[in-house]
């Protein structure tokens, strides 16, 4: 028996074994993968993840492929020399075999863990990884962003490297990934091979999850399962943590809440809200979440991440506490925050005492993101003159700003799959707010597309832009972007990097 378990914590995980067929093949990803090869010692089946970092702490998540107890080594040194040992939750079918324990930072700039499972009779063996605590001084902040993994088909094609492009972000050292949503696929279905213009063949790895839409928890489960499939997003979520947002493709295209689908395809669930429980739940059990604090039935996607003295993350929702996209594209007030969430981020905001803040948007704001012939997906209404749909909210929430004296704000954002740099100058408009940078990247791995018109509204300048000339263009042809933070002295430096981290723009900027 473990020194680490007692007799009765191993009674108890022995119950739970009996349910442990819950940890599905469907989740626990492609065949002959390891979460499917039984042995006589747990197997952690997905590797290891970090998030929600802080100047004195991380949190770790991991999977086992049977009920066990998380346990976690943190040291400052590889070697694991001076390591303290902490006890985590127990993995159990109910979770999908997931958990995380927050852990202490190590002294040091890098803290090293190491995550193993004990069942009480044996443990299973260790997956190191490994994280940057934020700083507590001025020393520099360096972080990436980008969005939209395995979209429009184009899963992981083990001949052709994988997910890249999450090589060239490790490569850049960032303390973390900001994750701006779709995050997953789980309206997209993949097909085995793809013939691409070239007459080459795109070849997928497919699990029984990625062969469907998801329309249980097993498979919105499954989605998440199938990324950390793929080597190089593995390697990267173990060295490198992630704040993640989400957007629509977690659950379907376009999603609004009540809204009942008409697709064929989903032909046992077609209630978007019962179909976004389930990405819920699958999305707080599969990403590094602060429990409570995560897109579950009883907490929330929208927060604050601080990161040391010169950056607060402001994580927004732009989903869930929307109004329907038909009614966006009517001249009448639409909400895509919500006054809860308005409130939140204006008092939020006003109250930062971080140098910068960045919000972290799952859609563009000034970018016409249409939702077929009728409804708006986005913000921005394709319609010039005064605020009308969404746009008045986003008005509103800049004048806001203004009035509390908020300075230093840059947005971030992804979904549109191209990337660009678009400054805003409101009060060209009519609206009394302050200029302000909206940054876009991606996509990270899935189909790239053309840029879209930029409305009027909020007087938008398109400064830079890089985009494909056609639609669904294969991450083989390139066109996969992330974006770079760099925070130095003050002074806030953007850079637009391809899949191979080439730099394709950059821009400083001075605090006021």
């Amino acid at each position: 028996m473990s020194p680490s378990l007692s007799r009765r914590r191993v009674l108890s995980l022995a119950t739970a074994a009996g349910g442990v067929a819950a940890l599905s093949a469907c989740s626990s990803g492609a065949p002959g993968s390891a979460a499917l090869v039984r042995s006589d010692r747990p197997v952690l089946t997905h590797g290891v993840q970090s998030g929600e970092v802080t100047a004195d702490s991380g949190l770790v998540w991991t999977r086992a492929d049977r009920p066990a107890r998380m346990v976690v080594e943190v040291a400052s040194d590889p070697s694991f020399r001076d390591a303290r040992t902490i006890t985590g939750p127990d993995l159990v079918p109910s979770a999908d075999g997931t958990g995380r324990v927050r852990i202490p930072a190590a002294p040091g700039p890098v803290t090293f863990y190491r995550v193993r499972a004990d069942d009480g009779r044996a443990s299973s063996e260790p997956v190191v990884g490994s994280f940057r605590p934020a700083p507590t001084d001025g020393r520099e902040v360096r972080f990436v962003w980008t969005g939209d993994v395995v979209g429009q088909g184009w899963g992981i094609d083990t001949a052709r490297g994988g997910m890249r492009l999450f090589d060239a972000m490790r490569a850049r050292e960032p303390g973390f990934l900001l994750h701006s949503g779709d995050t997953v696929y789980a309206d997209g279905p993949l097909e085995e091979t793809i013939v691409l213009p070239d007459v080459s063949t795109w070849r997928n790895v497919v699990t029984p999850a990625k062969a469907a839409v998801a329309q249980d928890l097993d498979g919105f489960r499954g989605q998440w399962a199938y990324n950390l499939l793929d080597v190089p997003y593995r390697t990267f979520a173990a060295a490198v943590p992630t704040i993640a947002s989400w957007d629509d493709h977690e659950v379907t295209n376009n999603w609004y809440p009540g809204e009942v689908l008409t697709d064929p395809e989903y032909d046992r669930e077609r209630r978007v809200d019962v179909l976004a429980g389930h990405a819920a739940q699958a999305f707080a059990e599969w990403m590094p979440l602060e429990p409570g604090r995560s897109a579950d039935p009883a907490g929330r996607v929208y927060r604050r991440v601080p990161y040391g003295p010169q950056l607060d993350v402001f994580v927004l929702d732009m989903r869930s506490h929307r109004g329907p996209n038909p009614a966006a594209a009517a001249p009448g007030p639409s909400p895509i925050l919500g006054a809860e969430q308005v409130r939140w981020l204006l008092d939020g905001l006003a109250a930062s005492r971080a140098t910068w803040k960045v919000i972290a948007a799952d859609m563009p704001l000034g970018i016409v993101v249409r939702d077929g012939g009728t409804g708006i997906e986005a913000v921005a209404n394709g319609a010039p003159g005064a605020p009308g749909g969404r746009e008045g909210e986003i008005a509103g929430l800049l004048a806001g700003m203004r009035e509390r004296g908020v300075r230093n704000t840059v947005w971030l954002t992804a979904d549109v799959h191209y990337t660009a740099a678009n400054l805003y100058t409101p009060e060209q408009a009519g609206i009394a707010a302050d200029p302000f940078w909206e940054f876009v990247s991606g996509p990270a791995h899935a189909g790239a597309f053309p840029a879209s018109p930029l409305d009027p509204t909020l007087a938008p300048q398109q400064v830079f832009v890089r985009a494909p000339d056609r639609a669904d263009v294969s991450p083989a042809e390139g066109f996969q972007h992330f974006g770079e933070v760099t925070i130095s002295g003050g002074r806030l430096r953007v850079d637009l990097r391809d899949a191979d981290g080439v730099g394709l723009w950059s821009t400083t900027l001075d605090p006021a």
